[in-house]
């Protein structure tokens, strides 16, 4: 829910008009939102470089990974890994452009552990991965879009873990 939604509910649920400090946030929110804009367009516009690149590094950092065994061994699971990370990526520029974790948390994050843990797969590799993608990405940006940025990526491994 972005901040100008629970701003609204939580103002209608007290029958009150929204509040000089409640005013204050919406409207760095609406400030803000190009930026935003502008780092999910980034990184969708470089999605592909992202992931290979991160993925390629993860690889390097946890050879036991894509290793006879591993859950990204074979071409098949490499891509099905590097697909996962691509939906991940995609989550952080939901985050980003609604400017709150909320749709990380609702779409990504509900079971996730329980769903990797099933399939044997380690939850620190694919937090790892994400980290990877955080490096990639935010090496790309300004100094400030990549702490807008990097805040998403922190949020979601941390989630992880």
């Amino acid at each position: 829910m972005s901040i100008v939604t629970k701003s609204i509910v939580n103002a209608d649920a007290e029958a009150r008009y929204l509040s000089p400090g409640e005013l204050d946030r919406i409207k760095s929110f609406v400030t803000g939102g190009e930026r935003r804009l502008r780092i999910a367009q980034a990184l969708t516009e470089n999605r592909e470089r992202i992931v290979k690149q991160a993925g390629d590094r993860l690889f390097q950092k946890r050879p036991d990974v894509v290793s006879p065994g591993g859950n990204a061994y074979g071409q098949e699971m490499t891509a099905t890994c590097l697909r996962d990370m691509d939906y991940y990526l995609r989550l952080v520029t939901y985050g980003i452009v609604a400017g709150d974790v909320t749709p990380i948390e609702e779409i990504g994050i509900v079971g996730v552990r329980e769903m990797y843990k099933s399939l044997g797969t380690s939850i620190d590799a694919v937090a790892e991965s994400v980290r990877e993608m955080k490096s990639v990405a935010t090496g790309m940006m300004s100094a400030e879009d990549s702490a807008e940025a990097a805040s998403y990526f922190d949020y979601l491994a941390g989630a992880m873990q």
